[in-house]
Protein backbone atom coordinates (compact mmCIF):
# COMPACT_ATOMS: atom_id res chain seq x y z
CA UNK A 1 0.00 0.00 0.00
CA UNK A 2 1.77 3.46 -0.91
CA UNK A 3 2.50 5.51 1.60
CA UNK A 4 -0.49 8.84 2.16
CA UNK A 5 1.80 12.20 1.23
CA UNK A 6 2.14 14.28 4.20
CA UNK A 7 0.43 17.70 3.82
CA UNK A 8 2.56 20.40 3.38
CA UNK A 9 1.97 23.15 6.51
CA UNK A 10 -0.96 25.67 6.25
CA UNK A 11 -0.19 29.57 6.00
CA UNK A 12 -2.96 32.29 6.84
CA UNK A 13 -2.67 35.46 5.12
CA UNK A 14 -4.97 38.16 5.90
CA UNK A 15 -3.70 40.72 4.40
CA UNK A 16 -1.90 42.18 1.43
CA UNK A 17 1.52 40.92 0.60
CA UNK A 18 3.65 40.90 -2.55
CA UNK A 19 2.85 38.58 -5.43
CA UNK A 20 6.58 37.66 -5.10
CA UNK A 21 6.53 36.52 -1.60
CA UNK A 22 3.50 34.86 -1.90
CA UNK A 23 4.31 32.73 -5.07
CA UNK A 24 7.51 31.85 -2.47
CA UNK A 25 5.24 30.26 0.23
CA UNK A 26 3.53 28.27 -2.54
CA UNK A 27 6.21 26.57 -3.89
CA UNK A 28 6.40 24.26 -1.45
CA UNK A 29 3.07 25.78 1.40
CA UNK A 30 -0.60 25.48 1.64
CA UNK A 31 -1.46 29.34 1.32
CA UNK A 32 -4.65 30.59 2.30
CA UNK A 33 -5.22 34.12 1.11
CA UNK A 34 -8.22 35.43 3.53
CA UNK A 35 -8.31 39.45 3.49
CA UNK A 36 -10.89 41.18 5.46
CA UNK A 37 -11.23 38.84 8.60
CA UNK A 38 -13.13 40.42 11.94
CA UNK A 39 -11.37 39.59 15.44
CA UNK A 40 -13.80 36.68 15.79
CA UNK A 41 -13.44 34.89 12.49
CA UNK A 42 -9.51 34.55 13.03
CA UNK A 43 -9.92 33.57 16.28
CA UNK A 44 -12.27 30.87 14.64
CA UNK A 45 -9.59 29.81 12.07
CA UNK A 46 -6.55 29.83 13.52
CA UNK A 47 -6.36 26.47 15.02
CA UNK A 48 -6.02 24.80 11.77
CA UNK A 49 -2.51 27.00 10.80
CA UNK A 50 1.08 26.31 10.95
CA UNK A 51 2.05 30.07 10.09
CA UNK A 52 0.52 33.27 10.18
CA UNK A 53 1.68 36.21 7.85
CA UNK A 54 0.71 39.85 9.08
CA UNK A 55 0.93 43.40 8.23
CA UNK A 56 -0.13 46.37 10.82
CA UNK A 57 -4.04 45.51 10.79
CA UNK A 58 -4.10 42.10 11.97
CA UNK A 59 -4.22 41.70 16.03
CA UNK A 60 -2.72 38.74 17.32
CA UNK A 61 -3.93 38.93 20.85
CA UNK A 62 -3.23 36.01 23.58
CA UNK A 63 -6.68 34.39 22.67
CA UNK A 64 -5.10 34.27 19.23
CA UNK A 65 -1.98 32.58 19.98
CA UNK A 66 -3.75 30.55 22.98
CA UNK A 67 -6.48 28.95 20.49
CA UNK A 68 -3.42 28.63 17.36
CA UNK A 69 -2.60 24.83 18.34
CA UNK A 70 -0.17 24.72 15.63
CA UNK A 71 1.28 27.66 15.18
CA UNK A 72 4.80 28.21 14.76
CA UNK A 73 5.50 31.37 13.76
CA UNK A 74 3.98 34.79 13.43
CA UNK A 75 5.66 36.50 10.48
CA UNK A 76 5.19 40.49 10.16
CA UNK A 77 5.84 42.35 7.10
CA UNK A 78 7.12 45.05 8.64
CA UNK A 79 9.65 46.31 11.61
CA UNK A 80 7.19 46.95 14.61
CA UNK A 81 5.67 44.27 16.00
CA UNK A 82 3.49 46.21 18.74
CA UNK A 83 0.17 44.30 16.91
CA UNK A 84 1.39 41.22 18.32
CA UNK A 85 1.24 39.40 22.14
CA UNK A 86 4.67 39.25 21.73
CA UNK A 87 4.99 37.28 25.55
CA UNK A 88 2.37 35.00 25.01
CA UNK A 89 4.14 33.76 22.26
CA UNK A 90 7.21 33.79 23.49
CA UNK A 91 5.54 31.29 26.83
CA UNK A 92 3.88 29.27 23.43
CA UNK A 93 7.23 28.74 21.49
CA UNK A 94 6.01 30.41 18.63
CA UNK A 95 8.49 32.31 16.75
CA UNK A 96 7.46 36.33 15.97
CA UNK A 97 9.86 37.58 13.10
CA UNK A 98 9.52 40.89 11.21
CA UNK A 99 11.88 42.72 7.93
CA UNK A 100 13.64 45.00 9.84
CA UNK A 101 15.26 46.57 7.35
CA UNK A 102 12.97 45.93 4.78
CA UNK A 103 11.43 49.18 4.51
CA UNK A 104 14.43 51.04 6.40
CA UNK A 105 14.98 53.39 2.73
CA UNK A 106 11.43 53.82 2.43
CA UNK A 107 9.89 55.01 5.63
CA UNK A 108 13.11 57.56 5.75
CA UNK A 109 12.45 58.66 2.10
CA UNK A 110 8.66 59.05 3.54
CA UNK A 111 10.10 61.44 6.94
CA UNK A 112 12.07 63.63 4.33
CA UNK A 113 8.92 63.79 2.01
CA UNK A 114 6.72 65.06 4.86
CA UNK A 115 9.29 67.37 6.10
CA UNK A 116 9.04 69.37 2.63
CA UNK A 117 5.38 68.96 2.64
CA UNK A 118 4.96 70.61 5.63
CA UNK A 119 7.81 73.10 5.18
CA UNK A 120 6.51 74.10 1.67
CA UNK A 121 2.92 73.93 2.46
CA UNK A 122 2.58 71.49 -0.30
CA UNK A 123 -0.82 69.89 0.24
CA UNK A 124 -2.13 72.90 1.11
CA UNK A 125 -0.77 74.64 -2.21
CA UNK A 126 -2.31 71.46 -4.02
CA UNK A 127 -5.85 71.98 -2.81
CA UNK A 128 -6.06 75.29 -3.14
CA UNK A 129 -5.02 74.79 -6.79
CA UNK A 130 -7.59 71.92 -7.85
CA UNK A 131 -9.98 74.23 -6.23
CA UNK A 132 -9.59 76.52 -8.94
CA UNK A 133 -7.61 79.00 -7.10
CA UNK A 134 -4.68 80.90 -7.49
CA UNK A 135 -3.00 82.40 -3.93
CA UNK A 136 0.85 82.02 -4.25
CA UNK A 137 0.93 84.76 -1.64
CA UNK A 138 -1.01 82.49 0.67
CA UNK A 139 1.41 79.57 0.99
CA UNK A 140 5.08 80.81 1.93
CA UNK A 141 7.18 78.06 3.52
CA UNK A 142 10.74 78.08 4.90
CA UNK A 143 13.92 76.70 3.88
CA UNK A 144 15.08 73.72 5.10
CA UNK A 145 18.37 74.67 4.35
CA UNK A 146 20.69 75.70 7.42
CA UNK A 147 17.91 74.20 10.12
CA UNK A 148 18.64 71.86 12.94
CA UNK A 149 17.10 68.39 12.58
CA UNK A 150 16.57 66.66 16.11
CA UNK A 151 16.27 62.89 15.93
CA UNK A 152 15.14 60.16 18.51
CA UNK A 153 16.12 57.35 18.01
CA UNK A 154 19.96 56.90 15.87
CA UNK A 155 18.66 53.68 14.26
CA UNK A 156 18.59 52.17 10.79
CA UNK A 157 15.69 55.00 10.00
CA UNK A 158 17.20 57.50 12.20
CA UNK A 159 20.45 57.46 10.98
CA UNK A 160 19.51 57.00 7.61
CA UNK A 161 17.11 60.03 7.46
CA UNK A 162 20.22 61.80 9.20
CA UNK A 163 22.26 61.27 6.23
CA UNK A 164 19.71 62.66 3.52
CA UNK A 165 18.82 65.77 6.09
CA UNK A 166 22.54 66.15 5.90
CA UNK A 167 22.25 65.98 2.26
CA UNK A 168 19.61 69.09 2.27
CA UNK A 169 22.06 71.34 4.04
CA UNK A 170 20.28 70.51 7.70
CA UNK A 171 22.40 69.86 10.71
CA UNK A 172 21.58 66.82 12.61
CA UNK A 173 21.46 66.71 16.56
CA UNK A 174 20.18 62.98 17.57
CA UNK A 175 19.42 61.19 21.27
CA UNK A 176 20.10 57.47 21.38
CA UNK A 177 21.53 56.02 24.67
CA UNK A 178 22.58 53.38 22.47
CA UNK A 179 23.89 55.06 19.50
CA UNK A 180 27.93 54.17 18.31
CA UNK A 181 29.29 57.89 18.98
CA UNK A 182 31.55 56.72 16.13
CA UNK A 183 29.07 56.15 13.80
CA UNK A 184 27.29 59.27 14.69
CA UNK A 185 30.09 61.14 14.01
CA UNK A 186 30.64 59.54 10.37
CA UNK A 187 27.14 60.32 9.52
CA UNK A 188 28.36 64.19 10.70
CA UNK A 189 25.66 64.12 13.52
CA UNK A 190 26.08 65.44 17.12
CA UNK A 191 24.83 63.30 19.90
CA UNK A 192 23.20 65.26 22.75
CA UNK A 193 23.12 64.24 26.45
CA UNK A 194 19.22 64.86 27.26
CA UNK A 195 15.78 65.43 25.63
CA UNK A 196 15.06 68.92 26.82
CA UNK A 197 18.51 69.70 25.18
CA UNK A 198 17.21 68.13 21.58
CA UNK A 199 13.58 69.63 22.10
CA UNK A 200 15.23 73.16 22.42
CA UNK A 201 17.54 73.40 19.73
CA UNK A 202 15.20 71.67 17.30
CA UNK A 203 14.03 73.30 14.54
CA UNK A 204 12.09 70.05 13.27
CA UNK A 205 12.14 67.08 15.46
CA UNK A 206 10.99 63.09 13.91
CA UNK A 207 10.70 60.45 16.17
CA UNK A 208 12.32 56.73 15.02
CA UNK A 209 11.81 54.94 17.79
CA UNK A 210 9.59 51.63 18.65
CA UNK A 211 6.62 51.76 20.76
CA UNK A 212 7.34 49.99 24.22
CA UNK A 213 6.15 51.90 27.54
CA UNK A 214 9.48 53.54 27.74
CA UNK A 215 8.22 55.37 24.63
CA UNK A 216 4.50 55.36 25.14
CA UNK A 217 3.60 59.79 25.13
CA UNK A 218 7.34 60.08 25.26
CA UNK A 219 6.55 63.70 23.77
CA UNK A 220 3.41 65.15 26.02
CA UNK A 221 2.48 68.95 26.66
CA UNK A 222 5.72 69.47 28.72
CA UNK A 223 8.36 68.17 25.71
CA UNK A 224 6.49 70.44 23.16
CA UNK A 225 6.11 73.49 25.26
CA UNK A 226 10.59 72.79 25.74
CA UNK A 227 10.30 73.15 22.13
CA UNK A 228 11.21 76.49 19.58
CA UNK A 229 7.70 78.74 19.04
CA UNK A 230 7.82 78.12 15.19
CA UNK A 231 9.36 74.26 15.01
CA UNK A 232 8.22 71.61 13.45
CA UNK A 233 7.58 68.16 14.57
CA UNK A 234 7.03 65.00 12.34
CA UNK A 235 6.00 60.89 13.69
CA UNK A 236 7.01 57.98 10.83
CA UNK A 237 7.22 55.63 13.35
CA UNK A 238 4.85 54.42 15.80
CA UNK A 239 1.59 55.87 16.80
CA UNK A 240 1.27 56.77 21.10
CA UNK A 241 5.04 58.19 20.69
CA UNK A 242 3.40 61.24 20.57
CA UNK A 243 0.41 62.34 22.97
CA UNK A 244 -2.51 63.10 20.20
CA UNK A 245 -4.01 65.31 22.35
CA UNK A 246 -1.16 67.04 23.46
CA UNK A 247 0.24 67.92 20.05
CA UNK A 248 -3.56 69.23 18.51
CA UNK A 249 -3.19 71.70 21.74
CA UNK A 250 -0.13 72.74 20.69
CA UNK A 251 -1.29 73.14 16.91
CA UNK A 252 -4.17 75.35 18.10
CA UNK A 253 -2.11 77.18 20.28
CA UNK A 254 0.09 78.34 17.40
CA UNK A 255 3.25 77.06 19.12
CA UNK A 256 4.04 74.83 16.54
CA UNK A 257 4.08 76.10 13.05
CA UNK A 258 3.09 72.31 12.02
CA UNK A 259 2.86 68.24 12.24
CA UNK A 260 3.49 65.64 9.75
CA UNK A 261 2.16 62.57 11.15
CA UNK A 262 1.69 58.87 9.56
CA UNK A 263 0.60 56.59 12.59
CA UNK A 264 -1.69 57.19 14.76
CA UNK A 265 -2.90 55.48 18.31
CA UNK A 266 -5.55 53.87 16.48
CA UNK A 267 -5.91 52.92 12.64
CA UNK A 268 -7.93 54.38 11.23
CA UNK A 269 -8.83 56.79 13.92
CA UNK A 270 -12.59 56.60 15.05
CA UNK A 271 -14.65 59.34 13.98
CA UNK A 272 -14.81 62.12 16.98
CA UNK A 273 -11.58 60.88 17.82
CA UNK A 274 -8.28 63.16 19.23
CA UNK A 275 -6.31 61.58 16.39
CA UNK A 276 -9.65 62.19 13.82
CA UNK A 277 -9.38 65.95 15.11
CA UNK A 278 -5.46 65.94 14.40
CA UNK A 279 -6.01 65.14 10.79
CA UNK A 280 -8.56 67.90 10.43
CA UNK A 281 -6.44 70.70 11.47
CA UNK A 282 -5.04 72.40 8.77
CA UNK A 283 -1.51 72.76 9.89
CA UNK A 284 -1.02 69.25 9.47
CA UNK A 285 0.27 67.33 7.22
CA UNK A 286 -0.73 63.70 7.79
CA UNK A 287 -0.90 60.29 5.62
CA UNK A 288 -2.53 56.74 6.31
CA UNK A 289 0.90 54.87 7.65
CA UNK A 290 2.05 54.82 3.73
CA UNK A 291 6.13 54.75 5.60
CA UNK A 292 6.73 51.64 3.88
CA UNK A 293 4.02 51.85 0.68
CA UNK A 294 6.80 51.90 -1.67
CA UNK A 295 6.88 49.26 -4.27
CA UNK A 296 10.04 48.08 -3.54
CA UNK A 297 9.90 48.56 0.21
CA UNK A 298 6.24 45.81 -0.23
CA UNK A 299 8.75 43.63 -2.21
CA UNK A 300 11.31 43.70 0.12
CA UNK A 301 9.65 43.11 3.17
CA UNK A 302 6.91 40.15 1.80
CA UNK A 303 9.95 38.72 0.57
CA UNK A 304 11.94 38.47 3.25
CA UNK A 305 9.17 37.40 5.65
CA UNK A 306 7.89 34.72 3.60
CA UNK A 307 11.94 33.54 3.47
CA UNK A 308 11.78 33.45 6.85
CA UNK A 309 8.32 31.03 6.90
CA UNK A 310 9.59 29.02 5.09
CA UNK A 311 13.04 28.44 6.74
CA UNK A 312 11.47 28.32 10.05
CA UNK A 313 8.70 25.33 8.99
CA UNK A 314 11.97 23.59 7.88
CA UNK A 315 13.42 23.81 11.09
CA UNK A 316 15.93 26.23 10.38
CA UNK A 317 17.14 29.12 12.61
CA UNK A 318 14.93 32.43 12.24
CA UNK A 319 17.52 35.24 11.10
CA UNK A 320 15.26 38.61 12.05
CA UNK A 321 12.77 36.74 15.32
CA UNK A 322 11.95 39.58 17.76
CA UNK A 323 11.58 36.71 21.00
CA UNK A 324 14.46 35.45 20.38
CA UNK A 325 18.57 35.70 20.78
CA UNK A 326 19.92 37.75 17.60
CA UNK A 327 21.90 35.70 15.91
CA UNK A 328 24.56 37.45 13.75
CA UNK A 329 24.99 35.72 10.07
CA UNK A 330 27.93 34.50 9.89
CA UNK A 331 26.98 32.43 13.34
CA UNK A 332 23.78 31.59 11.38
CA UNK A 333 25.86 30.00 8.38
CA UNK A 334 28.03 27.99 10.92
CA UNK A 335 25.23 26.90 13.34
CA UNK A 336 22.61 25.69 11.28
CA UNK A 337 24.11 22.00 10.44
CA UNK A 338 24.99 22.19 14.07
CA UNK A 339 21.35 22.34 14.75
CA UNK A 340 20.59 19.54 13.10
CA UNK A 341 23.40 17.67 14.06
CA UNK A 342 22.65 18.26 17.93
CA UNK A 343 18.39 17.75 17.75
CA UNK A 344 19.55 14.04 16.36
CA UNK A 345 21.46 13.66 18.71
CA UNK A 346 18.84 14.21 21.00
CA UNK A 347 16.59 12.42 19.90
CA UNK A 348 18.87 9.13 19.03
CA UNK A 349 19.68 9.12 22.90
CA UNK A 350 15.86 9.19 23.87
CA UNK A 351 15.42 6.52 21.62
CA UNK A 352 18.09 4.35 21.86
CA UNK A 353 19.14 3.89 25.16
CA UNK A 354 15.33 4.14 26.22
CA UNK A 355 14.94 1.29 24.72
CA UNK A 356 17.86 -0.58 26.30
CA UNK A 357 17.53 -3.10 29.01
CA UNK A 358 17.21 -0.91 32.17
CA UNK A 359 17.54 2.44 29.84
CA UNK A 360 14.56 4.54 31.68
CA UNK A 361 14.40 7.93 31.48
CA UNK A 362 15.81 8.47 34.25
CA UNK A 363 18.60 10.97 33.06
CA UNK A 364 18.41 14.46 33.17
CA UNK A 365 21.33 15.97 33.84
CA UNK A 366 23.65 16.35 30.75
CA UNK A 367 27.41 17.73 29.37
CA UNK A 368 27.30 18.96 26.06
CA UNK A 369 30.64 19.13 24.74
CA UNK A 370 31.97 21.64 21.57
CA UNK A 371 35.20 21.10 19.93
CA UNK A 372 37.51 22.56 17.78
CA UNK A 373 35.74 25.36 15.09
CA UNK A 374 32.17 25.15 16.65
CA UNK A 375 33.62 25.67 20.13
CA UNK A 376 34.37 29.08 18.97
CA UNK A 377 30.86 29.86 18.31
CA UNK A 378 29.55 32.03 20.97
CA UNK A 379 26.19 32.19 20.58
CA UNK A 380 24.81 28.36 21.48
CA UNK A 381 21.30 28.87 22.42
CA UNK A 382 20.48 27.70 19.08
CA UNK A 383 22.25 24.12 19.71
CA UNK A 384 20.87 24.60 23.61
CA UNK A 385 17.48 24.60 22.39
CA UNK A 386 18.19 21.43 19.38
CA UNK A 387 18.98 19.76 22.08
CA UNK A 388 16.06 20.06 24.52
CA UNK A 389 14.15 19.48 21.25
CA UNK A 390 15.61 16.39 20.16
CA UNK A 391 15.60 15.26 23.62
CA UNK A 392 11.84 15.61 24.52
CA UNK A 393 10.39 15.54 21.06
CA UNK A 394 10.11 11.08 20.53
CA UNK A 395 8.47 11.64 24.17
CA UNK A 396 4.62 11.37 24.34
CA UNK A 397 4.25 13.43 26.84
CA UNK A 398 5.75 16.18 24.70
CA UNK A 399 3.19 16.18 21.91
CA UNK A 400 1.85 19.73 21.53
CA UNK A 401 4.70 21.28 22.85
CA UNK A 402 6.53 23.73 20.33
CA UNK A 403 10.17 23.92 21.71
CA UNK A 404 12.50 26.02 19.99
CA UNK A 405 15.23 28.76 20.52
CA UNK A 406 11.97 30.68 22.03
CA UNK A 407 11.07 28.91 24.69
CA UNK A 408 13.51 26.08 25.05
CA UNK A 409 15.29 27.05 28.49
CA UNK A 410 11.69 27.55 30.04
CA UNK A 411 10.64 23.99 28.70
CA UNK A 412 14.16 22.55 30.33
CA UNK A 413 13.40 24.28 33.68
CA UNK A 414 9.98 22.92 33.67
CA UNK A 415 10.62 19.47 32.98
CA UNK A 416 14.15 19.27 35.03
CA UNK A 417 16.86 18.99 32.61
CA UNK A 418 20.14 20.47 33.61
CA UNK A 419 22.52 21.13 30.91
CA UNK A 420 25.81 22.00 30.99
CA UNK A 421 27.65 23.56 28.17
CA UNK A 422 31.43 23.28 27.60
CA UNK A 423 33.91 24.40 25.07
CA UNK A 424 37.22 23.16 23.81
CA UNK A 425 38.87 25.20 21.02
CA UNK A 426 41.49 22.84 21.27
CA UNK A 427 41.69 20.87 17.23
CA UNK A 428 43.95 17.99 19.37
CA UNK A 429 40.79 16.72 20.56
CA UNK A 430 38.54 16.23 17.93
CA UNK A 431 41.43 14.26 16.45
CA UNK A 432 40.38 13.37 12.97
CA UNK A 433 37.40 15.72 12.88
CA UNK A 434 37.52 19.88 12.30
CA UNK A 435 34.45 19.86 14.86
CA UNK A 436 33.08 17.46 16.98
CA UNK A 437 29.67 17.97 19.68
CA UNK A 438 29.36 15.34 22.18
CA UNK A 439 26.77 14.52 24.72
CA UNK A 440 27.55 12.47 27.64
CA UNK A 441 24.30 11.96 30.03
CA UNK A 442 25.16 11.40 33.83
CA UNK A 443 23.43 9.10 36.08
CA UNK A 444 21.22 10.46 38.45
CA UNK A 445 22.95 12.52 40.89
CA UNK A 446 22.40 15.97 43.10
CA UNK A 447 22.41 18.15 40.20
CA UNK A 448 22.49 21.54 39.52
CA UNK A 449 19.55 23.70 40.61
CA UNK A 450 19.39 25.48 36.92
CA UNK A 451 18.99 25.16 33.39
CA UNK A 452 22.25 25.82 31.53
CA UNK A 453 24.08 26.15 34.93
CA UNK A 454 27.09 23.83 35.66
CA UNK A 455 26.33 19.94 36.15
CA UNK A 456 27.32 18.17 39.47
CA UNK A 457 30.38 16.43 38.44
CA UNK A 458 32.32 16.52 41.83
CA UNK A 459 30.64 12.94 42.58
CA UNK A 460 31.97 9.73 41.54
CA UNK A 461 29.80 8.05 38.91
CA UNK A 462 27.74 5.10 40.61
CA UNK A 463 29.45 1.34 40.07
CA UNK A 464 27.17 -0.40 37.25
CA UNK A 465 25.79 3.07 35.22
CA UNK A 466 28.61 4.22 33.03
CA UNK A 467 27.93 7.69 31.16
CA UNK A 468 25.69 7.37 28.11
CA UNK A 469 27.69 9.52 25.45
CA UNK A 470 27.38 10.03 21.69
CA UNK A 471 29.09 12.35 19.30
CA UNK A 472 28.44 13.36 16.36
CA UNK A 473 30.36 15.84 13.72
CA UNK A 474 28.68 17.94 10.22
CA UNK A 475 30.08 16.80 6.99
CA UNK A 476 29.46 19.47 4.72
CA UNK A 477 25.60 20.18 5.69
CA UNK A 478 25.30 16.36 6.72
CA UNK A 479 25.13 15.55 10.40
CA UNK A 480 27.30 12.40 10.94
CA UNK A 481 27.11 10.31 14.31
CA UNK A 482 30.74 9.57 15.07
CA UNK A 483 30.45 7.61 18.05
CA UNK A 484 27.22 5.81 20.24
CA UNK A 485 28.59 4.15 23.65
CA UNK A 486 31.86 2.73 23.37
CA UNK A 487 31.69 2.09 19.48
CA UNK A 488 33.55 4.24 16.86
CA UNK A 489 30.23 4.97 14.44
CA UNK A 490 29.79 6.73 10.87
CA UNK A 491 26.62 6.83 9.72
CA UNK A 492 24.21 9.43 8.65
CA UNK A 493 21.33 9.93 11.83
CA UNK A 494 18.09 10.20 8.99
CA UNK A 495 15.30 7.69 8.35
CA UNK A 496 14.50 4.81 10.34
CA UNK A 497 17.73 2.64 11.82
CA UNK A 498 18.27 -0.76 13.49
CA UNK A 499 20.73 -0.63 16.03
CA UNK A 500 22.08 -4.28 16.91
CA UNK A 501 24.54 -4.59 19.67
CA UNK A 502 25.89 -7.73 18.91
CA UNK A 503 29.25 -10.52 19.27
CA UNK A 504 31.24 -9.72 16.11
CA UNK A 505 31.17 -13.46 14.58
CA UNK A 506 30.59 -14.61 11.06
CA UNK A 507 26.89 -15.46 10.20
CA UNK A 508 25.09 -12.70 12.34
CA UNK A 509 24.37 -10.04 9.38
CA UNK A 510 22.78 -13.25 7.59
CA UNK A 511 20.52 -13.57 10.22
CA UNK A 512 19.93 -10.30 11.05
CA UNK A 513 18.96 -10.05 7.37
CA UNK A 514 16.50 -13.23 7.81
CA UNK A 515 14.62 -11.91 10.50
CA UNK A 516 13.94 -8.57 8.78
CA UNK A 517 13.51 -10.56 5.38
CA UNK A 518 10.97 -12.49 7.02
CA UNK A 519 8.48 -9.05 8.50
CA UNK A 520 8.99 -7.44 5.36
CA UNK A 521 12.06 -5.01 5.83
CA UNK A 522 14.29 -4.32 3.73
CA UNK A 523 17.85 -2.81 4.07
CA UNK A 524 19.04 0.01 2.80
CA UNK A 525 22.14 0.49 3.95
CA UNK A 526 24.63 -1.30 7.02
CA UNK A 527 27.48 -0.04 8.76
CA UNK A 528 29.03 -1.95 11.33
CA UNK A 529 31.11 -0.03 14.42
CA UNK A 530 33.50 -1.64 16.59
CA UNK A 531 34.18 -0.88 19.94
CA UNK A 532 36.85 1.70 20.03
CA UNK A 533 40.33 0.73 21.56
CA UNK A 534 40.93 4.62 22.80
CA UNK A 535 36.82 4.54 24.28
CA UNK A 536 37.64 0.98 25.35
CA UNK A 537 39.85 1.91 28.09
CA UNK A 538 38.26 5.12 29.59
CA UNK A 539 41.28 7.44 28.92
CA UNK A 540 39.59 9.78 26.41
CA UNK A 541 36.72 10.61 29.20
CA UNK A 542 39.35 11.08 32.32
CA UNK A 543 38.44 14.63 32.45
CA UNK A 544 34.76 14.20 31.74
CA UNK A 545 33.26 11.49 34.44
CA UNK A 546 35.69 10.43 37.02
CA UNK A 547 35.33 6.91 38.69
CA UNK A 548 35.88 6.05 42.46
CA UNK A 549 39.80 4.81 41.88
CA UNK A 550 40.30 8.14 39.29
CA UNK A 551 40.02 6.49 36.27
CA UNK A 552 37.13 6.71 33.88
CA UNK A 553 34.25 4.07 33.97
CA UNK A 554 32.80 3.64 30.75
CA UNK A 555 31.01 0.95 31.82
CA UNK A 556 32.57 -2.08 29.19
CA UNK A 557 31.31 -5.27 29.56
CA UNK A 558 32.50 -8.85 30.07
CA UNK A 559 32.56 -10.61 26.91
CA UNK A 560 33.29 -14.48 26.37
CA UNK A 561 37.47 -14.73 25.41
CA UNK A 562 37.77 -14.38 21.72
CA UNK A 563 34.30 -12.75 21.12
CA UNK A 564 34.30 -8.84 20.43
CA UNK A 565 31.34 -6.42 20.27
CA UNK A 566 30.01 -4.57 17.40
CA UNK A 567 27.05 -2.66 16.57
CA UNK A 568 25.16 -2.85 13.47
CA UNK A 569 23.42 -0.35 12.47
CA UNK A 570 21.12 -0.97 9.75
CA UNK A 571 19.44 1.85 7.57
CA UNK A 572 15.86 0.18 7.11
CA UNK A 573 12.52 1.31 4.91
CA UNK A 574 9.49 1.10 7.52
CA UNK A 575 8.80 1.04 11.06
CA UNK A 576 10.26 -2.02 12.85
CA UNK A 577 7.53 -3.69 14.40
CA UNK A 578 8.36 -4.34 18.40
CA UNK A 579 8.14 -8.30 17.57
CA UNK A 580 11.07 -8.33 15.16
CA UNK A 581 13.71 -6.72 17.69
CA UNK A 582 12.89 -9.39 20.22
CA UNK A 583 13.37 -12.04 17.49
CA UNK A 584 16.87 -9.93 16.67
CA UNK A 585 17.77 -10.68 20.49
CA UNK A 586 16.39 -14.37 21.32
CA UNK A 587 18.82 -15.09 18.22
CA UNK A 588 21.91 -16.10 19.51
CA UNK A 589 24.77 -13.10 19.87
CA UNK A 590 22.26 -10.12 19.58
CA UNK A 591 22.79 -8.57 22.62
CA UNK A 592 20.22 -5.86 22.13
CA UNK A 593 18.08 -4.18 19.72
CA UNK A 594 16.18 -0.75 18.99
CA UNK A 595 14.43 0.88 15.84
CA UNK A 596 14.77 4.78 16.33
CA UNK A 597 13.44 7.44 13.81
CA UNK A 598 15.08 10.28 12.88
Amino acid sequence: MPLLKEAPPKVLVPEKLSPDGLALLRSSLDVDERKGLSPEELLKIIPNYDALLIRSETKVTAAVLQAARRLKVVARAGVGVDNVDVDTATKLGIVVVNSPSGNIGAAAEHTIALMMAMARKIPEGCASLKDGKWERSKFVGVEVKGKVLGIIGLGKVGLTVARLAKGLGMAVNALDPYASPAVASSASVTLVASLPELLASADFLTIHTPLIASTRGMIGDAELAQMKAGSRILNVARGGTIDEAALLASLESGHLAGAAVDVFTSEPPAADSTAAKLIAHPRAVVTPHLGASTVEAQENVSVDVCEQVLDILKGSLPRSAVNAPLILPEEYHKLQPFVRLVEKIGSLYTQHYAALPGGSMTRNTFDLIYQGEVASINNTKPLFAALIKGLLAPISGSEGININIVNAELVARERGIFVNEQHSRDPADTSSYSSLVTLVARPPSRASSRARGPADSSGPVPPGQPPRIISGTCSGDQPLITRLGRFEASFEPEGTLLICENYDSPGKIGVVGSILGQEGVNINFMTVAPVSPKLATGGELADVIPSKDGSADVGVKEVAPGLKEALMILGVDRAVPPQVTEGLVKEGGVLSACAVTL
